[in-house]
């Protein structure tokens, strides 16, 4: 795998995230728990699939296809996407952990790609900064609201974080070439963004009142990155490319 391989794998990862979870996201539209919740996972969920079309941009520019055929007519087994973003919404306890974990993450790998030795990408992740820093402010006071709430949002806010974690150290499945382009000052690396999620989001939670899965029974949830996924994103791929399988020329 060369340069150009290896950084369309870590765009395509990057899109295929953003795509999945902007559309589970969005599935709260009309069913959150307060109007000012339903608006924002509703403004988040534009934001996202926003994200994504900009970094399909990119790999076109690369050579791959257009961001409509890219996203919309691969099947489940041809998406990069982490499993953790693909699982179904759940309880709104469960939204939100997963919200919490995965923004965390892109915040600090935008963060870290503003640097990047590859110029376009460098750019989107500066524009894309400013974004992911409100998702993560908004996942922080709402996690740390329940987290320290009443013994029932308590609990339900334990049991997800539980259930979520070893998916979201599935984040950071290593690409097949990420040496490539950590040489080449492209990206720090997987390794290197866990660790300073870690750093972040530990901290966090312990004042939110949760409590960190035992380090023991961490047991990263890998596979997505190459195409094996949970049986829930191929029904989602289906429901979200309806319109395009009627109308390849509507634009999304």
């Amino acid at each position: 795998m060369d340069s150009i391989d290896a950084l369309k794998e870590l765009l395509y990862k990057m899109a295929d995230d953003q795509l999945i979870i902007g559309h589970r996201n969005s599935e709260w539209t009309g069913l959150g728990p307060i109007l000012e919740e339903d608006i924002a996972f509703s403004s988040m969920a534009q934001d996202k699939i926003g994200q994504s079309e900009h970094l399909y941009n990119l790999l076109n520019q690369l050579g791959e296809a257009d961001a409509d055929t890219v996203a919309f007519t691969r099947n489940a087994n041809q998406f990069h996407s982490s499993r953790l973003v693909e699982l179904p919404i759940g309880d709104y306890s469960f939204s939100l952990i997963r919200h919490f974990l995965f923004d965390f993450s892109e915040h600090l790998r935008f963060e870290a790609l503003r640097s990047s030795a590859y110029e376009p990408l460098a750019q989107v992740s500066k524009k894309f900064f400013g974004e992911i820093k409100y998702h993560t402010m908004h996942a922080n006071t709402w996690v740390n609201q329940l987290g320290n709430g009443n013994e029932e949002s308590h609990r339900k806010m334990q049991e997800s974080l539980n259930y979520a974690w070893n998916y979201a150290l599935g984040i950071f499945e290593p690409g097949p070439a990420e040496n490539i382009l950590i040489d080449d000052y492209i990206f720090i690396g997987e390794e290197s963004l866990k660790n300073r999620w870690l750093d972040t989001i530990i901290p966090l939670l312990k004042k939110s009142g949760l409590t960190i899965p035992s380090e023991d029974t961490w047991k990263p949830i890998f596979g997505g990155r190459t195409g094996l996924h949970t049986e829930n994103l191929q029904p989602l791929l289906e429901e979200m490319t309806e319109v395009y399988s009627i109308d390849p020329s509507a634009d999304w």
